[in-house]
């Protein structure tokens, strides 16, 4: 626990909250911005960087999901019910993005002994456990079988997985990215990542195993808590929290000019792998 704490304490924290504007643009835009920031605090140019995003609905789709066998007719199904999708960089497999989730993106340093994998989710579990000592003590962190995009740091509490973490490592640099569902419903959101998978995979063997997915172990923190959360309300929890980990201040930022420039580049790239990955959906 002392080397997670110790992966916490920055002397400086940079923030880039995209949890508003982040409703007015496609998630590719995250993706890239994460990309940039990590090269960024990879090469010296950035301190460590806290980033927060909500987007419109969305799928984000992993590389595995590109394989899937009647992709197109699954696309179809999230185009019908209000979703767009794309392709993210970080590993798992489909998670939603929406109004009432929630994600975070932590961006550290990795020095001369590097960072362990498991050392970069233990920092994003505990983070999570401090936003909301004042609640619960039972967030857990083990794979939840049967959720979308399973992981053995699926965060949950009684069982339901509410939060799902992610790393990308880029030019020595660390992202660790999270999900958290804050309101609405879990079940809802699973049972239409399900759908998607069952017109996807049309009972068809895959050498891949994609989740069968089981709606009832997913929810909210709104829901498990009982207490009515809003994505303002957790990002005070979220900068709250960040301030313990400050040694010296914590400051509001953008991409600086030089951020710009790198930032054109790896969207490029993200929507090239887009347009050579995705089908294309004619009407």
């Amino acid at each position: 626990m002392e080397e997670v704490t110790s992966l916490l304490i920055q002397h400086e924290w940079r923030i880039i909250d995209h949890s508003g504007i982040g409703l007015l643009s496609n998630p590719i835009d995250s993706f890239a911005t994460d990309d940039t920031l990590c090269e960024s605090v990879g090469s010296g140019l950035s301190p460590a960087v806290a980033r927060t995003w909500v987007h419109r609905p969305y799928i984000s789709l992993g590389i595995q999901d590109v394989r899937l066998p009647h992709l197109r007719d699954g696309l179809q199904f999230l185009r019908e019910q209000g979703y767009g999708w794309i392709v993210r960089t970080s590993g798992g497999l489909a998670v939603v993005l929406d109004e009432g989730i929630l994600n975070i993106t932590l961006i550290f340093p990795e020095r001369e002994k590097g960072i362990d994998i498991n050392r970069g989710y233990e920092a994003m579990y505990r983070f999570v456990q401090d936003m909301f000592q004042d609640v619960t003590d039972e967030i857990e962190a083990k794979e939840i079988h049967g959720s979308y995009c399973p992981g053995s740091y699926d965060l949950s509490i009684n069982g339901k997985k509410f939060a799902g973490i992610s790393q990308r490592r880029l030019k020595h640099g660390v992202a660790v990215q999270m999900y958290m569902a804050v309101s609405g419903s879990g079940g809802k959101r699973a049972e239409l990542v399900r759908q998607f998978y069952e017109r996807s995979v049309k009972g068809e063997p895959t050498k891949f195993d994609y989740p069968k997915i089981q709606p009832e172990v997913m929810a909210s923190l709104t829901e498990l808590l009982q207490t009515e959360f809003t994505i303002e309300q957790c990002m005070g929890r979220f900068l709250r929290t960040l301030q313990t980990f400050s040694k010296r201040t914590l400051y509001n930022s953008e991409l600086t000019p030089v951020e710009r420039d790198r930032y054109e580049h790896y969207l490029t790239r993200i929507l090239d792998r887009n347009d050579k990955w995705l089908p294309k959906m004619n009407g």
